[in-house]
This record gives structure tokens, sequence and C-alpha cells, in this order.
């Protein structure tokens, strides 16, 4: 399994999520599955059945976040190479088909935002696996599930 970099505030997020789930969440729903069991006939009783679904989905997040620190190792943006596209760097590109600029940060799980002024990207996204290693002035075709994007790379923020 491949290890993906992680800062230590997104390592915290992930794990201050997960505290949250294990110990408010769940043992809320705990509670109401047990007031709807005192209700009685479990067979029509919508509640109960509503927060055990509740409860698997909740289990299933847990894990899927555990798993996600599972595959992270928290990283030093500062150890990272300078001067080429590593994880922590922000990189302005133009598109060589549209000629629009955009900016990316390569970011690790948990630190993901595609609503910014600048897009906080997965460096296992397609896209950053594409640009990873790259310098200033190279030109990258990367394939996407959309097809294949061009880009030149025309800054490094380190």
């Amino acid at each position: 399994m491949d290890r993906h970099p992680i800062s230590q505030e997104g390592y915290e997020k992930l794990r201050e999520e997960i505290r949250h789930l294990e110990n408010e969440v769940l043992p809320d729903i705990a509670q109401k599955i047990a007031d709807a069991r005192a209700e009685g006939d479990l067979k029509e009783n919508a509640e109960y059945h509503a927060q055990r679904e509740a409860q698997g989905m909740a289990n299933l997040k847990i894990s899927k976040l555990k798993n996600k620190l599972a595959g992270c190792y928290i990283a030093d943006k500062s150890t990272m190479p300078k001067g080429e596209v590593t994880y922590g760097s922000i990189v302005t590109v133009k598109n060589l088909d549209d000629g629009l600029e955009e900016k990316y940060e390569f970011v690790g799980p948990g630190e993901e935002d595609y609503m910014g002024e600048i897009m906080k990207i997965l460096t296992s996204s397609p896209l950053a696996q594409g640009l990873l290693t790259k310098k200033v002035g190279e030109q990258v075709e990367v394939d996407v599930p959309s097809g294949k994007l061009r880009f030149e790379i025309l800054e490094i923020e380190d």
C-alpha cells in the first residue's frame, strides 16, 4: 500500500473526527437504540431501524477514517525538495488547451478543498501524480478520468 503525506494539522483533524464519532456520536446512537428498543415490538419500530442504520454508517465512517490514517505519514513540508512539485507545493499552471491559469496546492487526506481560490488537491489524485517532481517550465500531459490535460508549470511555491 502506498503511504501518502499528511501535515500534522491534517492528521490531528482526522484523529479528532474519529474521537468525536467514537466518544460522542456512537454513544448517543446507542442510547437512542436502547430507548427505541424499550418501546417494544422491533419489527415495526422505524426509530429503532433508523438508529441501527445510523450506527452502521457511523462505524463505517470510523473505519474509513482509520484506514485513511493508516495509509498516511506525517510529512514536514520544510524537508521536501525545493524547485520541484512535491507535497505541500503551491503550483501555478497554464492549461495549454484553453490558456487559463490555475493554482493548486498538493495536500494529504482530509486536507483537500476544491472550492477555494487555490484548490487543495490530494497528492494521490491523477492530476497531482502527473505534476509531482516536475519543475518550472516543464510541459506535462496528465491522464485524468475526463481525458488528457496539458499544462505548463509556471511557478512553484515551496
